[in-house]
């Protein structure tokens, strides 16, 4: 039987929690997850933990923050003046949006505050600073 590769593609069932417990979300009653291991489709940890694994495995990996989604950057919080915005939207706290950058990408922020002159957006990743546990089983490998 053969072990999973970097440059294999690969089919997984994997369950994500956080640190309290909570399922954020898992595969284990849908479609497999497909990707090819290197190709930096996925969290660079969680391709590296497949590496070795055979069909059929399970493993549980634990991760910080910083090898899941990164740490939370204050700096990508961002409070800007109603006046700087487009009139015709009305915005509100929990709202995600998708933003244009200067350089011609984009990026999705949350609407986190907003007054009468300023509307507050965050750009973290939403499970940034978030300490993650998965539960991975490795179904496939498709080659």
């Amino acid at each position: 039987m053969s072990q999973a590769q970097v440059g294999d593609t690969v089919r997984v069932h994997y369950q994500a929690t956080s640190k309290d417990g909570l399922i954020f979300d898992s595969t284990t009653q849908l479609t497999p997850l497909q990707f090819t291991i290197g190709n930096e489709e996925i969290i660079p940890a969680f391709e590296k933990a497949l590496v070795g694994m055979m069909v059929g495995d399970k493993k549980e990996i634990a991760l910080t923050a910083e090898e899941a989604f990164g740490p939370y950057l204050q700096e990508l919080v961002t409070t800007i003046p109603r006046a700087q915005l487009p009139p015709d939207i009305s915005f509100e706290i929990g709202q995600h949006l998708q933003v244009q950058q200067p350089d011609g990408s984009a990026v999705i922020v949350k609407v986190v505050n907003t007054t009468d002159d300023f509307v507050t957006f965050d750009a973290n990743h939403p499970l940034a600073g978030k300490d993650l546990t998965f539960q991975i089983e490795l179904i496939e490998i498709v080659k």
